[in-house]
């Protein structure tokens, strides 16, 4: 077994028998969860919770339309908390009157203030980097800018998923953020025709096509390198990865672009009080060390270190903008990756 794996079937563990070792709570209600993270990594929180707590998670798993199904039950809605793998769809709640402020101190401790929204809508829960995957052997090297993609002398040597994904869309948004829509179009056109192969597939897979020879760089988000690390069922993916090494965009103007999952409180939440609980866990130190370690993120939570394959990859500056800023330019962001057809 996997000193990583070891490490996070520990903390679990941990969790589980701090709980056992606490006055048991009566079962005191549910709380119900709407989530677009994977049952994977977020049942050996719930489960912890339920344990600490009494009571009992009743999840509710979908890759889409959980903020569309929010929207349509209105009051009705027997949702308490909504977890989500992105900021844009916490801003989207947001914005759609969908979510309440919550002015909990221990929570507002736990995360910084540019990773949750101004008036305490919804918070991040973890922190994901924008990087740049690099051949070890075609291209050794060490530092790069986001700018610099569009680069000529990149022609033919770049891969990506498509530009209108969640993740290249806080990207690009990021860009107009920081450089403006004239100099983001003009970096879209210079990427666009940078790219070796018609954008495709997701983050793991450029990892594999600059193994095989298809590309030199490629854009992805750091946790899939942990997970291709550490991948048992397919271990080919461990060669992708050992293919490649983890190169941080750092531009004049920003840091590193970072997305983030995150959390918020239904603004008709039927369980105020539980739910509320529910997001006092996953803001602390136990929970957020529980989704470093399952997940290979960087937790926003300062205090707590991220796992150390994590760590192995080097610092990086991340960009302050708060994450609200740069999602609610991603429709500008899918306009301009449309206007340059990136994607054909």
């Amino acid at each position: 077994m996997s000193t990583t794996r070891r490490q996070f079937l520990g903390l679990v563990l941990g969790l589980a028998i701090a709980a056992a070792a606490a006055p048991q709570a009566r079962a005191d209600g549910v709380v119900n969860v709407y989530t677009y993270r994977q049952p994977a990594l977020i049942n050996p929180l719930l489960e912890a919770f339920t344990a600490k707590t009494g009571i009992e998670v009743r999840a509710v798993f979908a890759d889409n339309g959980l903020v569309e199904r929010l929207a349509q039950e209105g009051r009705n809605s027997p949702a308490d908390v909504l977890l989500t793998a992105d900021a844009g769809r916490l801003v989207e709640a947001a914005d759609r009157g969908l979510a309440q402020p919550v002015n909990n101190p221990l929570i507002l401790e736990k995360v910084p203030a540019n990773l949750r929204d101004k008036d305490n809508q919804w918070f991040g829960l973890t922190m994901r980097a924008r990087v740049v995957y690099a051949s070890r052997e075609r291209a050794p090297i060490s530092a790069i800018t986001y700018e610099e993609l569009a680069d000529a002398k990149w022609k033919g040597k770049i891969c990506m998923r498509p530009g209108n994904h969640p993740y290249n869309l806080g990207l690009v948004a990021a860009m107009i953020a920081h450089k403006g829509e004239d100099f983001t179009r003009e970096w879209l056109k210079g990427l666009k025709a940078n790219l070796a192969v018609k954008p495709s597939g997701n983050d793991r897979s450029q990892a594999k096509s600059v193994f095989a020879g298809e590309c030199d760089l490629a854009l992805a988000n750091t946790y899939y390198m942990g997970k291709m690390l550490t991948e048992h069922k397919e271990p080919e993916q461990k060669e992708w990865a050992k293919s490649v090494k983890i190169v941080f965009p750092s531009s004049p103007d920003f840091g590193t672009h970072v997305n983030i999952s995150g959390m918020l409180l239904a603004a008709n939440a039927p369980n105020k009080d539980n739910a509320l609980k529910l997001m006092e866990f996953l803001a602390s130190d136990e929970a957020q060390a529980v989704y470093a370690n399952a997940n290979f993120e960087y937790p926003v939570n300062p205090s707590v270190p991220a796992n150390e394959v994590v760590t192995s990859w080097g610092a990086f500056t991340p960009d302050t903008l708060n994450v609200a800023e740069i999602a609610r330019l991603e429709p500008q962001a899918s306009k301009l990756i449309d206007e340059v057809q990136f994607n054909d």
